[in-house]
């Protein structure tokens, strides 16, 4: 498989060129070789299609040849970006936003910000689409706080879109006046629709706004967390604790089979959109706080608080020491990790072992395609302590 992008230096897909079976292959056995001394690994959950599948684009404004606006990635190992109007990891859908997106900026005459002078008005465009509704939101960052004709700007962009069969259900300004490689600023305006969007995954419906965390692959997202709730074997009776738990995803497709859900993530609008979530779904046994996944068990543990089931799902640095410390405390009787950094895991693990889980196995799961990332899910039991007998 080649694309025009790679040509162009584009570093989006460093395994493009490898067939995908022996893709698939690499990544298997790599995590056997950082996980298999811990337990068994299974077969790597593969994608039928394994291209189109982003649900989420981030795209850059610049100035192409002859003043023209374009928007793209920053070219691999520069800060220079690189106009791209199609991609074989995108939802094809987005790429047509996304057109639509540039036409309507560039009959407002919408200049893109300039990072070395702090000059110019547009800086990015992230777009989300509902795989399941269909719906998507575009949120355009901008370097000023007022947008000049945004009524204008929608009208445009609605139109552009309905040329394209593209279904915007939203529009969202995002000010961003920092100079930063951070995407998105602090302050939001809703310039059209409700400033979410819906999607399906795993039987719950969720709002997703700018800032939710949501994984951006919908197909193997479902495959991972089933994966997940089926490895914590619960029959009902179960509370769990869902660490880093983000929009509630993995807790909300556990609550059904667990008597109660009680979710920590760090980030407070992902926390909003928690709440919110299990509200529309009609999930009554799941609470969600915002909190330092390390300090709220920390604290859990200390008082004396206790888990059945605890779920990990770590950023790419891993968990802490202090963290696992206080699993080991609670004492659940499983823990089911979801890793998206094997070898960080592999750290972890070795901690989680000495605290007295053991592994029963891993399995690998590709959610990202043409690149070398990897996301894993291992479950964990508790092993019985036996006593010394005594003379």
């Amino acid at each position: 498989m080649t694309c025009k992008n790679r040509a162009k230096n584009c570093g989006g897909c460093p395994l493009l060129e490898v067939p995908y079976p022996e893709q698939l292959k690499q990544k298997e056995a790599k995590v056997r070789a950082l996980l298999g001394k811990y337990g068994p690994v299974h077969p790597i959950r593969g994608m039928e299609t394994p291209t189109h599948y982003r649900n989420k684009v981030i795209s850059t404004f610049a100035t192409g040849s002859g003043g023209k606006l374009v928007s793209g990635i920053y070219a691999a190992k520069t800060h220079k970006v690189l106009p791209v109007e199609r991609c074989l990891l995108e939802d094809e859908v987005l790429d047509m936003a996304m057109e639509a997106v540039r036409a309507a900026a560039a009959a407002c005459k919408y200049q893109p910000y300039h990072e070395d002078k702090g000059t110019g008005l547009l800086r990015h465009c992230l777009l989300r689409r509902g795989v399941a509704t269909g719906q998507v939101m575009v949120v355009l960052v901008t370097a000023q706080p007022v947008l000049p004709g945004a009524k204008n700007f929608v009208r445009a962009l609605l139109a552009e879109a309905e040329k394209r069969s593209v279904p915007v259900t939203t529009v969202v300004q995002n000010y961003n006046p920092r100079r930063t490689s951070v995407v998105l600023g602090e302050q939001e305006k809703v310039l059209y629709g409700k400033g979410f969007i819906l999607d399906t995954l795993c039987g719950k419906t969720y709002a997703l706004s700018p800032r939710s965390f949501y994984q951006v692959n919908p197909v193997q997202t479902a495959v991972l967390y089933g994966l997940a709730v089926d490895a914590a074997k619960l029959t009902g009776n179960e509370v769990v604790l869902d660490a880093y738990c983000g929009i509630g995803t993995i807790g909300l497709t556990a609550a059904d089979k667990a008597k109660q859900v009680v979710g920590v993530e760090l980030n407070r609008d992902a926390v909003h959109d928690a709440i919110g979530n299990a509200k529309h779904n009609g999930v009554k046994n799941a609470r969600f706080f915002a909190a330092d996944a390390t300090e709220w068990i920390s604290a859990a543990a200390a008082a004396g608080e206790r888990a059945d089931v605890i779920f990990m799902d770590p950023p790419r640095e891993g968990s802490t020491p202090q963290f696992i410390e206080s699993v080991a405390r609670m004492a659940p009787k499983r823990v089911v990790y979801v890793s998206c950094n094997p070898e960080t895991m592999a750290r972890d693990l070795a901690l989680l072992t000495k605290k007295g889980y053991r592994a029963e196995g891993f399995t690998p799961v590709d959610m990202f395609p043409n690149s070398e990332h990897i996301e894993v899910v291992c479950a964990l039991s508790r092993q019985e302590q036996r006593k010394q007998s005594r003379r």
